[in-house]
Order: C-alpha cells, then structure tokens, then sequence
C-alpha cells in the first residue's frame, strides 16, 4: 500500500461520530452510534463515486412545517389548487385527505392494515383527476409560490450530488407532475437527478387520472425500476444515503444490489413520543423536527473529503 493510501485508511480510521457536528445536535438522535460510525468509514472509504441518494419528497425534501407553524401542502394539495379545476374538486380531495391521512400517520395502525387504505386514497385520487381538459403551465403557477418551502439547504445538497454526479433518485408517492415543478423552478432538476412518482396522463386531450403503475408509500423502492437504464447505472453504487420521513421509506432501497449498505434518516415530526421507537429502530439517524438538510449535507461533504482533487 502506497503512503498515501496508509494516510487516507489512517484517516477514515480516525473517524469519530463526536467530530460531526451535525450528528451531535441535541435533536439528531442516534441509537446505535457504533454502526452509524462504522458505516460511515465504509462510505468515506469508498468515496463519492460509490454513492447514491434516495430520497422521498413530499415532507422530506419539502419542509413539515413552515416557520409560523403551518403545514406545507402536499403535491396533491397544491395539483388541487390550481384555478381551472372542476367546482368542487378540492373540497372531494380534501374530504379524502381528512379521512386518510390520520390512517397514514397513526402508529398503533399496522402498515399490512394501512395498506388496503392507501390505495383506496391513491386510487380515488386518481378518478378525480379525470374527465376534464387541464393545462400542466397551471401547476408551475401554484408551486411557484411554495419553492420556499422546500427544506433548507435543499438546493446546495443537490448542487453538491449535481458536481460530484452522484446518482440522485426522488421517490415520490405524491404527484409527479408537481415535484418536477418544485424541483425545475428550485434550479434542483440536475441531469444527475430521476423523478419516481404518480403522473398524470390524457386521453383524447382529457385528463385521465394517474399513469400506472400507481406509487404510494408502502410499493416505493428500486424494484420498480428494474431494466430501467437508470437501474442498470447503480450496479456499482452499493453505498446509499436514504432520506424520507415516514416508515415506509425505509423501504426505498429494497431492491438495490444485496451487497449495498445503507445510511437510513428518518425526519420525525407527527407524534414524536409515540413513533420515537418505531423510527430508531427503523432509521440510523432520526432528526426531530429538523426542518433542514445539513444532515445529508454533512455526510455528503464527509464522504467527499478524501478523494478531493
């Protein structure tokens, strides 16, 4: 081994969680700190060309809630708002909205028992979304005024994969056609960077509801991609940072390679107390409340630093 390269194993050897500001926050919490360490060496060691990001979008890459409290609309939410929609529209959506979400969020539902309702909401959704001529330009008009509410340090964290051509997958259960929105007038839409999600199609010049197959929270991971190009690209990128903010997307990198290793953070906002367990044991890094991407920035920058040219 060359003296440099007993420098850089040096290094990585060296790490230690506690150096890692961004890890020591008083609302980053971590259960098993000797596995987070451990892979980080291994993603540090094997460098950006190595990684892939997963990401959910919806209150992931979008913010849970917004500085006065409020909660940011979901994709579909802000589809609905759009003026040329039919009388009445909205008020069936958000009827939806109010009795689904709850089932969503609740921790004493079990996700088998979950699942029958998401597909109830996703598929309903989808028939209202029919019948009617709808201009996409409409979409641009309402996201335009929510590219705020995008979690902060959002657009730098896809700068930096965008630079270092890090494989970039946005997994979406929400409305495609409104992430690639956000994400185009955020200037975060990088070539490095693929939209997986349910978009609208036409018939006859009508819309027609939801493209198949149909994604929401419990189906989305790197499966559906399968023969895809894309897929094929992540054959050697065996290390994955995976962001999302519920249990189901824990899941997204089910699918990849089975010798990959996996960073998993979990934002955590609705009922703290009651899903802190659940999620520290589902996720290696659990932010609370944390309405910002300086996480994965850090471990992004971290991964990156030894093999700078």
């Amino acid at each position: 081994m060359s003296s440099n390269g007993k420098l850089q194993d040096a290094v990585v050897e060296a790490l230690d969680i506690k150096n890692i500001p961004a890890l020591m926050q008083s609302h980053c919490r971590i259960r098993d700190t000797a596995k987070v360490e451990q892979l980080l060496k291994e993603f540090v060691r094997a460098g950006p060309k190595s990684l892939q990001v997963v990401s959910d979008f919806d209150f992931t890459i979008t913010k849970q809630r917004t500085e006065d409290g409020s909660r940011v609309p979901s994709t579909f939410a802000m589809f609905y708002a759009c003026k040329s929609l039919p009388p009445g529209l909205k008020e069936e959506a958000h009827e939806l909205q109010m009795k689904y979400h709850p089932i969503e969020i609740d921790p004493h539902i079990p996700d088998e028992e979950k699942l029958k309702y998401i597909v109830e909401w996703w598929t309903k959704s989808g028939e209202l979304a029919s019948g009617f001529p709808f201009d996409l330009s409409e979409i641009d008009e309402v996201t335009r005024q929510y590219v705020h509410n995008l979690r902060d340090r959002s657009p730098e964290l896809f700068a930096d994969l965008h630079r270092l051509d890090i494989p970039t997958l946005v997994f979406s259960a929400g409305l495609g056609n409104t992430v690639e929105s956000l994400l185009r007038q955020a200037e975060m839409m990088h070539p490095n960077v693929k939209i997986v999600s349910n978009f609208l199609k036409y018939r006859d010049g009508l819309l027609d509801g939801l493209q198949d197959p149909l994604i929401h929270t419990f189906n989305k991971n790197e499966s559906v991609l399968e023969g895809s190009d894309y897929f094929d690209q992540l054959h050697s990128r065996d290390h994955i940072i995976l962001i999302g903010d519920s249990l189901g997307d824990a899941n997204m990198a089910s699918g990849a390679s089975e010798s990959s290793q996996v960073i998993k953070i979990g934002f955590l906002f609705h009922h703290v107390e009651e899903n802190m367990k659940n999620y520290m044991d589902t996720f290696d890094i659990v932010l609370v409340d944390d309405q910002t991407m300086d996480v994965p920035r850090a471990l992004v920058s971290l991964i990156e630093g030894l093999h700078k040219t």
